[in-house]
């Protein structure tokens, strides 16, 4: 960081730390002060030490792929305040910041492994920002671990917060995304996103929000981590002959072309069905059937999917980010309809 750039950060945090003081606790003002310091140093440590803007780094951690992660929390907050729970909605928000941070960590991490272990290639899609020579595969690295630690410390914060079992839930989540990559090429990357993506944060924010693990939520991952693997599944689908020349083991490759493009349309499809039966034995509001407004881009999405078995690769470019905006408005959609009754 520049010295200019220095000494205005020091002045700033200084005033702003004395600012949150006046409006708390000291120690949710510290907690609040540690993580402005931690995202604005880190990013202008990025922009002025490498060479690369804000908008290039940003880029890097695949940001069309974070509603994966952040609908599941959102989608939580409403369900809880639909069952009539106090929701506390800052540690909601806390939630939603904290696991997109977690995500983009994610990404880079993979994206280092996949370029390390020969899977990302300058003829592969996806994952080009080390094979295109914007970056150095260290700084990816060094991007990663940075965006872990914010991530964990933003985590720990909560924690101290909200109570201990936060801690539990981080943990299994920062373990399940450090193992991807070696899941991933083992054919369990389908199992880890499950988890990471829609149980461990479907409880998780049970429990920041409400004081409380509310089993009764776990309705909600299914639909929400179908749709979510379903981003996962169209990638691996789509890499499957540059997968096998990297040597790695996806889901995808195990099961084939015909079967991997039948599984793609079950992920996305059968959301649909599970939320009109659980909305008909009252688990969900009735109101929440107008997520069947999602299955136009749902079946157009399939539809090119059962192209893969005869077209190959080229049928499933976009995919993977058509399935993203399919999550997106899926769960906008079914938040939406949580919130309905509570103004009728």
């Amino acid at each position: 960081m520049k010295k200019v750039d220095r000494t205005y950060w020091r002045e700033a945090n200084i005033y702003y730390f004395c600012a949150i003081s006046q409006t708390g606790s000291t120690l949710n003002a510290f907690l609040w002060y540690l993580l402005f310091n931690i995202f604005t140093v880190s990013i202008l440590e990025m922009n002025s030490n490498k060479g690369h803007s804000f908008k290039a780094w940003l880029l890097a951690t695949r940001p069309w792929s974070f509603p994966a992660s952040s609908m599941p929390v959102l989608v939580t907050l409403a369900f809880l305040a639909w069952k009539g729970f106090e929701v506390n909605w800052l540690y909601g928000v806390w939630a939603i910041v904290n696991i997109i941070v977690f995500h983009a960590a994610g990404n880079t991490w993979s994206d280092y492994f996949d370029y390390k272990r020969g899977v990302d290639r300058e003829d592969t899609i996806g994952g080009m920002s080390i094979v295109s020579g914007e970056f150095k595969a260290g700084e990816i690295k060094k991007f990663a671990w940075v965006l872990l630690f914010i991530a964990v410390l933003m985590g720990i914060g909560l924690m101290l917060c909200t109570g201990l079992y936060t801690l539990y839930f981080g943990l299994a989540g920062c373990l399940l995304i450090v193992a991807y990559p070696w899941l991933k090429y083992h054919a369990l990357g389908d199992v880890d996103i499950f988890l990471t993506y829609s149980v461990l944060p479907i409880l998780g924010t049970s429990f920041v929000a409400t004081g409380e693990i509310y089993l009764s939520a776990l309705w909600l991952s299914v639909p929400i981590g179908f749709i979510t693997v379903g981003i996962l599944h169209s990638n691996n689908a789509r890499d499957i002959e540059h997968d096998r020349r990297a040597g790695i083991y996806t889901f995808a490759m195990l099961i084939g072309r015909r079967a991997s493009a039948l599984l793609y349309c079950f992920e996305v499809l059968f959301p649909f069905i599970w939320v009109a039966v659980v909305a008909f034995f009252g688990k969900l509001p009735l109101w929440s059937l107008l997520v069947l407004v999602a299955m136009v881009p749902a079946v157009k999405n399939s539809i090119k999917a059962m192209r893969f078995p005869s077209a190959g690769a080229k049928a499933l470019y976009g995919v993977d980010e058509a399935t993203a905006q399919l999550q997106l408005m899926f769960s906008l959609l079914l938040t939406i309809s949580l919130f309905i009754p509570l103004f009728l």
